[in-house]
């Protein structure tokens, strides 16, 4: 009987995909211009209902999301994703101009990642980005891992 192939150990090649859901063109100009340095496939959206379909038909690695969308805001946006299991993984960096602490609890209850104040800065983003990439990349890993000792037992009993 053939052996599972083991998980491979190198990253994807495929750069990762960024999806920035701002109804601002200025903050989404801001933030495509903060990343643009990185190896990001980047997409926007200019509100919540556009978002939840280009998650659907893109499948980012990370969304940075603003909180006050029209449509659907960002709170509610955050709060499908963790409720549907083809988006609950994505990691979301909600971006907004709120800054009570209030804000910052519904944020952590809709499921956020994290959390950024605007004016956003530079360095701190993408800080974040990296940090948020690099754990969605390695929970990844180990579902692969998972996945194929998983394989191995049911081949091997």
């Amino acid at each position: 009987m053939a052996q599972p192939t083991p998980p491979a150990s190198s990253p994807a090649t495929a750069p990762p995909r960024v999806l920035i859901a701002d109804d601002n063109p200025q903050g989404v100009e801001l933030l495509d211009a903060y990343l643009s340095g990185s190896d990001y496939e980047i997409r926007t959206c200019a509100d919540g209902e556009e978002t939840l379909r280009q998650v659907k038909d893109w499948r980012p690695d990370l969304i940075l999301l603003d909180i006050m969308m029209p449509k659907i805001s960002g709170f509610e946006v955050c709060k499908r994703l963790r409720a549907d299991p083809a988006s609950r993984d994505i990691a979301v960096l909600m971006i907004t101009a709120l800054d009570q602490g209030s804000d910052i609890e519904r944020a952590v209850e809709a499921g956020t990642d994290d959390f950024l104040t605007k004016p956003i800065n530079k360095s701190e983003l993408l800080l974040r980005v990296r940090s948020l990439l690099k754990s969605r990349q390695n929970q990844r890993e180990l579902e692969r891992a998972l996945a194929y000792i998983e394989a191995v037992e049911r081949g091997g009993s």
